[in-house]
């Protein structure tokens, strides 16, 4: 599942972007860029503005100002439904399958963009459409090896327990192709031997896929281990960028953290 495109310049690059709500200004002037092949962590209090910031990327929001640009192409204007075709994939904080479809049918759902056959192709069973079938089929049976789905492959989703649920969302997502893949909160609601699981396992799927990921997580130790690079936002500002090590460091992060306490061990 090779990517290709624009090879000259950042993944994703996030310019001056500000996202107004009437009077709020949930984003306030940030930029930052994703290279290729790296996971970057998008940290920051509740409030902060990350899953907002998501939000603007995948074309849910349309942000009031600056430009984001993905494979030096703006996403400015471009509608919601063409961002998986374009090479963006989403998970979300509320994983959201189909429960009565079974695991591999819930991750076919994930490539219907990717078919080049047409309507009438597929409804007669034309060579084409075969041809569609047989790629998305080949990885399905990629993704549950890799995700270690394949026990529960033919198993309803909606009775498995949550931390699989999240593994489907995430081959779902998958199965588009993504050249980049957004992750918002994958620790959410898991135990603590499923989240020491997900870090070799981001690593796994960005080597084997060769792709870039970018991760809203409020699971501080998760997103300091798997990062190369993190940014820190606060009121919808960047407040730091740099190393995880540079980041955790940063006295603003601190004092976004821990408040007046940060403030009164330095004293």
């Amino acid at each position: 599942m090779a990517n290709t495109g624009n090879t000259t310049g950042p993944l994703l690059r996030v310019s001056d972007v500000v996202m107004r709500f009437g009077g709020i200004i949930a984003l306030n002037g940030v930029s930052f860029d994703v290279e290729r092949g790296q996971i970057c962590g998008l940290i920051g209090p509740n409030g902060s503005g990350k899953t907002t910031m998501f939000n603007c990327i995948s074309g849910i929001y349309r942000h009031s100002r600056g430009d984001i640009v993905f494979e030096g192409q703006s996403l400015n204007g471009v509608p919601r439904h063409r961002m998986a075709g374009i090479g963006l994939g989403r998970t979300f904080q509320n994983v959201a399958l189909f429960n009565t479809m079974s695991v591999r049918d819930n991750m076919l759902v994930g490539a219907h963009h990717r078919g080049n056959s047409g309507f009438f192709a597929n409804a007669l069973r034309l060579a084409a459409a075969r041809r569609d079938e047989q790629e998305a089929v080949e990885g399905i049976d990629e993704l549950l090896d890799l995700l270690d789905l394949r026990a529960v492959a033919d198993v309803p989703a909606g009775g498995l327990p949550f931390g699989t649920r999240k593994r489907i969302e995430l081959a779902r997502a998958l199965m588009g192709r993504p050249k980049l893949l957004l992750l918002d909160e994958p620790a959410g609601g898991l135990n603590h031997g499923e989240v020491g699981e997900l870090g070799d396992l981001f690593r796994r799927v960005r080597d084997h896929f060769n792709l870039s990921i970018l991760l809203v997580e409020h699971h501080m130790a998760l997103v300091m281990s798997v990062s190369e690079k993190v940014v820190a936002l606060e009121f919808g500002m960047k407040i730091a960028e740099g190393t995880p090590e540079q980041v955790r460091n940063e006295p603003e992060v601190i004092r976004a953290y821990l408040g007046d306490t940060a403030d009164a061990h330095a004293a």
